[in-house]
């Protein structure tokens, strides 16, 4: 687990290397998003390169960041305006002096996540007393976490090896551990390689692993015209994808890049993954007056990362959540 010292490290190095390369929050027209590379973000691009954004007035500017706490910490500086990430994982660093609200609904991981594991493993069971390599503090130990007491363990019943997901997934896949918590395309490459097999994906669990845009709260008091036109560009985005997904994947994978560079990457991972259009967001979310789903994962957020991480957590849906866009 990474100690408070590694933290405000990280903090401090994430704000000094971001802080000359990004304008500040409160601009009119202008949203500054960081996010870590994953097809659910897909939205976000194919709606700015559609210029569903740019007719709306907003020009949204995306920044891949592959670690959580340099973007929130980017965010927190005022070098963002907000994050796209797991409700879970942000939930941690939400505090009185650090305001920030989920203003819109990305996806789902359907499939995308999984543990993978060694072929005499047929269940959580099995998992007993074995070494499971897994990403100490993020959504994939929060993911583990919540199977793990579904089968009546907790994370005192196995050996953690912290390291990332890709790091995990290579680390089974070359024999130092029977276990892994890791993503696509990883899933895949362990099939492929026959190097073992999916014990359980996110499909198993819908609506634990979901990921939303929060913004900091002072941009959405002050911009929020800009905030609308977010919403109602990634609903439009949705829609495309829907009526149009060879195409829309195409644009998704040049704007998302990485490892879901190529088109077909992409599509196949976008396979792991449900996006979110309005009646999805509007039950995941809530509307004025009535909370969404998500309630209950924000609520099993504070319960295991109170456990995991020995400090209590108690984040309200409130605190989390406004659901002032959502219906446009």
């Amino acid at each position: 687990m990474k100690s408070s010292l590694h933290h405000r490290i990280v903090r401090s190095f994430a704000c000094t290397a971001l802080a000359a390369g990004m304008a500040a929050t409160a601009q009119a027209g202008t949203l500054s998003i960081g996010h870590t590379t994953w097809v659910g973000y897909g939205t976000l691009y194919l709606a700015r390169d559609l210029g569903y954004f740019k007719e709306a007035g907003l020009d949204l500017q995306l920044t891949t960041i592959e670690e959580a706490s340099m973007y929130m910490a980017a965010q927190a500086s005022g070098k963002l305006s907000g994050s796209a990430s797991t409700i879970d994982e942000i939930l941690k660093y939400r505090s009185k002096d650090f305001c920030f609200k989920a203003v819109a609904a990305l996806d789902e991981s359907h499939g995308g996540d999984g543990i993978v594991v060694q072929n005499d493993i047929a269940d959580m069971q099995g998992l007993k007393g074995k070494s499971v390599a897994v990403n100490e503090g993020s959504v994939s130990q929060f993911w583990l976490s919540y199977l793990l007491k579904k089968a009546g363990m907790s994370m005192a019943d196995i050996e953690v090896q912290n390291m990332t997901a890709d790091d995990a997934a290579s680390a089974f896949i070359a024999g130092h551990v029977p276990a892994a918590v890791t993503w696509e395309p990883n899933l895949t490459m362990v099939k492929q390689k026959g190097s073992g097999k999916v014990l359980v994906d996110s499909s198993a669990t819908p609506g634990v692993i979901v990921d939303v845009v929060a913004l900091d709260c002072g941009v959405i008091e002050k911009q929020p015209e800009d905030v609308k036109a977010l919403v109602a560009g990634l609903y439009k985005a949705v829609e495309y994808t829907k009526q149009n997904p060879e195409k829309a994947y195409e644009i998704m994978a040049k704007g998302v890049g990485g490892y879901l560079s190529n088109p077909k990457d992409l599509a196949e991972a976008a396979k792991g993954v449900k996006f979110y259009d309005q009646a999805m967001s509007e039950k995941l979310l809530g509307t004025p007056g009535k909370a969404g789903d998500i309630a209950e994962i924000i609520k099993l957020a504070n319960e295991t990362w109170s456990t995991l991480q020995g400090k209590p957590y108690a984040v309200s849906y409130e605190d989390l959540v406004d659901t002032s866009f959502v219906t446009p």
